[in-house]
């Protein structure tokens, strides 16, 4: 996510991927490229200077997310995380509203879904990461489905709810979508935001997520390719 020339601050966004002069090849060369070269994880966006946002998923330690926002955006990174080649394990308590996703990820080798609590070990490693989507309400259970090396957890919070501040004050990244002024003004003061945000995160479109830390945070847009876009619609905060 840097330009040439100047440093941009990491937040939650990947490990920085191989960096190195740049030289140019010809296209005889171009066979022998077999690594890949660029920021780690999945490109859950553009920011607000169109650079791409990656949010670096698989990882040796664990790794947690939190995502107030909606069901859609919550759906485009679990098949974005698969196309990284986690496999996707899915806690919810609406099967139905995933099962599309599941069958066009590849079926349960690739997206498997569980009821809440019944998530079991899956085996994370380096050769085989593990993305968990918790997708159980306003008040998810404690569970089996925790992070770990080379398992990251993200949370799915419809709204900011009596459990949202103890899980937001553990997190190693929060995403925040629409949200309402009273609710801006919590997640501000959780996150120690900008006073300004409270006025940006009412306002928010449909697909636009403030992913932050404490120290800092970044406005994305998140844009459906063709294939998302027939498989879940357009972009919306609400289900």
């Amino acid at each position: 996510m840097a330009a040439a020339g100047r440093v941009r601050g990491r937040l939650g966004f990947g490990p920085v991927g191989p960096r190195g002069r740049r030289y140019t090849i010809g296209p005889e060369q171009l066979s022998s490229l077999a690594l890949p070269v660029g920021d780690d994880g999945v490109v859950i966006g553009v920011d607000e200077e169109g650079f791409p946002a990656v949010l670096g998923l698989n990882r040796p330690s664990p790794y947690d997310i939190v995502l107030v926002g909606g069901l859609w955006t919550a759906q485009v990174f679990a098949l974005r995380a698969v196309a990284t080649g986690a496999r996707v394990v899915v806690e919810t308590g609406r099967a139905h509203a995933w099962r599309n996703v599941a069958r066009a990820a590849g079926g349960s080798a690739c997206v498997a879904l569980h009821e809440v609590g019944r998530v079991r070990p899956h085996g994370a490693s380096a050769a085989s990461p593990v993305v968990v989507v918790r997708d159980c309400g306003m008040r998810p259970p404690h569970g089996r489905a925790v992070s770990g090396p080379w398992q990251s957890v993200l949370t799915l919070l419809p709204y900011l709810g009596p459990a949202a501040p103890g899980l937001l004050g553990e997190a190693s990244l929060v995403g925040v979508q629409r949200v309402s002024p009273e609710e801006a003004e919590q997640v501000a003061h959780l996150m120690r935001l900008p006073a300004g945000m409270v006025r940006t995160l009412p306002a928010l479109d449909d697909g636009a997520t403030l992913w932050c830390t404490r120290r800092e945070s970044r406005l994305v847009t998140t844009r459906a390719t063709d294939v998302e876009s027939g498989l879940l619609g357009a972009a919306r905060r609400m289900d």
